[in-house]
């Protein structure tokens, strides 16, 4: 592991695992409504949302997913890692005050291509809320001289 980079593609051997966890608070929700538009009432009015079937505020799926990405980008393979690309399949509501757990596993290695497939998975309490997969290029020593 380089410490300024994270893993190296070299690092890297399927079945690597990292987790980051996150607690979805009311400024987030608030935050990521103003940062991306997203103003939809189910995430921000909760007497709108309590005639939904969600019966309560929830969180928006891409600030959810969001929490993929940080373990990404500091865990698993780490700072200097570039996204290229995520598949996601929302499976259930996550309410402000849950805490997220983004579980990155190393799924297959494109040596040629210097590129990840990682399973991503995001869980709350244990119930899975996200699944789906990400492709990734991560720093390399060949590509930086070391």
């Amino acid at each position: 592991m380089n410490e300024l980079n994270g893993y190296d593609f070299e690092d890297l051997q399927p079945g690597m695992t990292a987790i980051f966890a996150k607690t979805i608070t009311e400024a987030d929700i608030v935050l990521f409504a103003g940062a991306s538009g997203d103003n939809n009432a189910v995430h921000i009015n909760e007497e709108f949302a309590q005639t939904t079937p969600f019966k309560g505020r929830i969180a928006h799926g891409m600030l959810t997913a969001s929490v993929i990405s940080a373990a990404i980008a500091g865990r698993l393979p780490g700072p200097g890692t570039v996204y290229l690309g995520q598949t996601l399949r929302f499976k259930a509501p996550v309410r402000p005050g849950d805490t997220v757990h983004a579980s990155v596993t190393v799924k297959d290695l494109v040596p040629e291509k210097r590129r990840v497939t990682l399973s991503t998975i995001c869980t709350v309490n244990g119930k899975v809320v996200i699944d789906g997969e990400a492709l990734v290029m991560p720093t390399s020593r060949e590509t930086r001289g070391g």
